[in-house]
């Protein structure tokens, strides 16, 4: 099939890859030169692992393409908009504008029978206004939420647990579901589940599953809150709540909390959204899940003060870990950089390292100092900080590391360290909602 790709981020990149991996010709189409003129040489503008491979491959191939010109998006069967729904301005609601831009943009070049397909996360009831707008152009909306995870998208696009089509009744309906089982027929073929549905239930599909798994996190974070001041462990009452198959042990990770670009946003665009819909009631709960999430970054940087006696101005600290998550380089409301900031902005000397990240992270925070090493940024400091449960971090050997440090003091923010071992070779060891 031709396909079109409208926003070529993060989403849109492994969308556009993906789909000609699967066979199909693909044209990428994004406002930004420089990160087209970077997708067409093969390189990709942020870290994911296996992006780089499968981009050289599908460009060889001849198959994909990128441009800055909608023009050439011309003929395409379907056009997928991938473009970000940032968080606006002036609230917690979701800025659409790039939406609005991608239809704008396609709405000169639409055929008869072509199908547009919404990838973007957006408020409920955003699809059936796009759906209108289309009317009179012989095309069709569907609504394709993506649920991919930073670190696996490659994975998650050609191999996904399930797909969700969100289609309007009648012809348009059924044509808009053939032309995606024909975009998506390798993956069919693996048996994957597919659900038909209306457009309101797959825009919810997507903000509600985030919105469940924010809630989670938050919870066992809760559970450390009254861990810490009763002495029991967090992540023994994890394990022993895990093996309850109705709760499960995956995102019971206490810790420093989420970030990133999709959790934390979509979860406050849903709670806007529903006070727009006079149901506002309904989702307050996901504002202490927000808070929740926030205040253990404060959490974080006061052990720190703690092992400091409350006196922090200059005294080094290694932070280690920028990104929100490991496998990333993405420092969008980064729990990590936010802690490196604050202990910062308290006189702290703080010297970061992230395998990844230190090129976003700066451009965004230049005041930091950043570490070529994690052993350099570890040679003299006074405290540690773990953030980002990257590999290379939690392999680290306590002894050894012991040797680079002024003062044995780590504090782990993912309570991924084994503290036996660290505090058996000296260190004074403290973790999030553990004894």
């Amino acid at each position: 099939m031709r396909i079109s790709v409208i926003g070529c981020g993060y989403l849109g990149a492994v969308h556009a890859a993906s789909m000609t991996s699967l066979g199909h010709e693909v044209v990428g189409v994004d406002v930004d030169a420089e990160k087209i003129a970077r997708l067409s040489a093969g390189e990709a503008p942020f870290f994911e692992p296996g992006l780089v491979p499968l981009l050289q491959q599908s460009l060889a191939s001849g198959r994909l393409r990128f441009t800055t010109d909608p023009a050439e998006a011309a003929g395409a069967e379907a056009h997928f908009i991938a473009v970000g729904t940032p968080q606006s301005a002036d609230g917690t609601a979701a800025d659409l504008r790039y939406v609005d831009a991608a239809l704008d943009a396609l709405l000169p070049i639409l055929r008869e029978g072509d199908v547009v397909v919404g990838k973007s996360t957006v408020p409920v009831g955003t699809a059936a206004g796009l759906a209108a707008r289309l009317e009179g152009s012989g095309a069709v909306l569907a609504w394709n939420p993506e649920f991919l995870r930073e670190g696996y998208a490659v994975k998650d696009t050609l191999h996904p647990d399930r797909l969700v089509y969100g289609v309007p009744q009648g012809a348009g309906g059924e044509r808009a579901a053939a032309v995606l089982d024909e975009v998506y027929a390798a993956t069919l073929a693996e048996g994957t589940p597919r659900i038909v549905a209306d457009y309101a239930t797959a825009e919810l599909v997507k903000v509600a599953a985030n919105a469940f798994l924010a809630t989670k996190i938050s919870f066992i974070n809760a559970m450390a809150e009254i861990a810490e001041v009763t002495g029991a462990d967090v992540t023994l009452l994890a394990d022993a709540l895990g093996h309850d198959a109705r709760i499960g042990r995956r995102f019971l990770n206490a810790g420093v909390g989420f970030g990133g670009g999709c959790l934390p946003k979509d979860i406050r665009a849903f709670t806007a959204r529903a006070e727009e819909l006079g149901r506002g009631h309904s989702l307050a709960f996901l504002r202490e899940v927000d808070e929740i999430n926030l205040r253990r970054r404060q959490r974080m940087v006061d052990l720190v003060v703690e092992s400091f006696g409350g006196r922090p101005f200059g005294r080094r600290v290694a932070v280690l870990g920028l990104a929100f998550k490991p496998e990333s380089d993405d420092v969008r409301d980064s729990p990590a950089l936010d802690v490196a900031v604050r202990l910062k902005g308290l006189g702290a000397e703080v010297v970061s390292h992230d395998p990844e990240a230190m090129g976003p992270a700066g451009r965004m925070h230049p005041q930091l100092a950043y570490a070529a090493s994690a052993e350099e940024a570890l040679r003299g400091a006074e405290a540690v900080v773990l953030v980002t449960e990257w590999r290379e971090y939690r392999d680290l050997d306590p002894v050894a590391t012991a040797a680079l440090v002024d003062q044995a003091v780590i504090l782990d923010g993912r309570n991924v360290l084994d503290a036996a071992a660290w505090r058996a070779a000296g260190w004074t060891y403290r973790g999030l909602g553990r004894p």
